[in-house]
Order: C-alpha cells, then structure tokens, then sequence
C-alpha cells in the first residue's frame, strides 16, 4: 500500500520543532514517504486574536503550500495523511477539502493528525482525524475547540496546564506529554486507513 504523509507546520514552529519532528520519524517508520510543506511568512507576526491579519496569513500561507505540493499527485497513493499544527491544521484541512472539491482523491484516502488545530481549522472539515490540545492553549478557547471538535467528531486529547507547543514549562511533564502524543500519533498512523 503507497503511503504519503505531508507535514504542514505553523508560523513560529517548524518541522524540526519536537511534534513535527518526531511524527516525521514516526511516519517514516510506518511506511509513509514524507513531504514537507516549508513556507515562510513574513508579514506581522502578531496575529493572535486579530481576525483580518489571520486571513491574510492564511491566504498567503494556503497559496504557498498549493505551490509547493503542486507536483505532490496525492491520487497516485492509497492514503494520504496530513499532519499539521497550529495554522498549519487549517491549511491542511482546506487543502484537502479543496482535493475532494476538486474530485481529484477520494475523502476516504484521507487523515489528519492536528496538533494545537484552530478553531478555523473546522470550518474545512477535516475527516478521519485525531487531535491534540492543551488547556493552557493561548491561540484558542480550547473548550470551544474540543466542543468544535466534538460536533465533527474528531477525537481530541487534552493536556492539562498545556500551552500552544503542547508544554507546561516542567521539562519532565513535557516530555511525558510527547512521549504521550507521540505513542497515540503512532496508533493512529497504524490504524488501517485510506482506499480499499
């Protein structure tokens, strides 16, 4: 079965930042070929909670990452898998929503592993996923995502005391976090998915 996993980060956290670079590690073990959707933003940086500067950063983000999977023919593989944090969680999801619009894969070759997603992560309904977020999550109201969540039956872990990096500032508690993360990000790579 051909496996294809695209990682899709946030702004300030890179695919070398510990979620992403361990699901990478994770996705490589499981059989999946690995891309990485590495776009720059250089527009305000102080987006938090201003919705205009949010769409811009989206916009230009979404548009960069369609560029840069424009050869990625995700139809050639029996799954595709999107792992995403932050605002990479909404571009990921309206990537894939505009893939199934376009008819070019079906829904069902589709998952998602959204670290920290955003509230606009669910306005593109991401399907067959699985999501993690803290309590002390400053980018969000996380009852409000989980609620979301909920609603678009995504299952989502809840860390307490946990910020937008899935972090406390205890480094033994982090670790237990991702260790954590990591092993429930491993189960569901495992679990049969895609086209049959």
């Amino acid at each position: 079965m051909s496996k294809l996993a695209i990682f899709f980060p946030g702004i300030g956290y890179n695919c070398d930042r510990p979620l992403l670079y361990y699901a990478r590690k994770l996705a490589v073990s499981c059989g999946y070929e690995c891309r990485a959707v590495n776009y720059a933003y250089n527009g305000d940086m102080n987006i938090r909670g201003n919705i205009r500067k949010m769409e811009e950063a989206f916009k230009e983000l979404y548009r960069q990452a369609e560029e840069i999977l424009s050869d990625a023919e995700p139809d050639r593989y029996d799954e595709v898998l999107f792992i995403s944090k932050s605002v990479g969680t909404v571009i990921a999801a309206a990537y894939a929503g505009s893939l199934r619009e376009k008819g070019i894969c079906d829904a069902s070759a589709f998952r998602h592993v959204l670290y920290t997603p955003l509230e606009y992560t669910f306005k593109y309904d991401p399907q067959n996923a699985a999501a993690f977020l803290g309590t002390a999550d400053p980018w969000c109201v996380p009852e409000e995502v989980v609620r979301i969540a909920k609603e678009h039956d995504v299952p989502m872990d809840v860390y307490g005391g946990a910020d937008h990096s899935l972090e406390t500032g205890d480094v033994a508690a982090d670790l237990l976090i991702l260790k954590d993360v990591m092993e429930k990000t491993e189960s569901f790579m495992k679990k049969p998915g895609g086209r049959t």
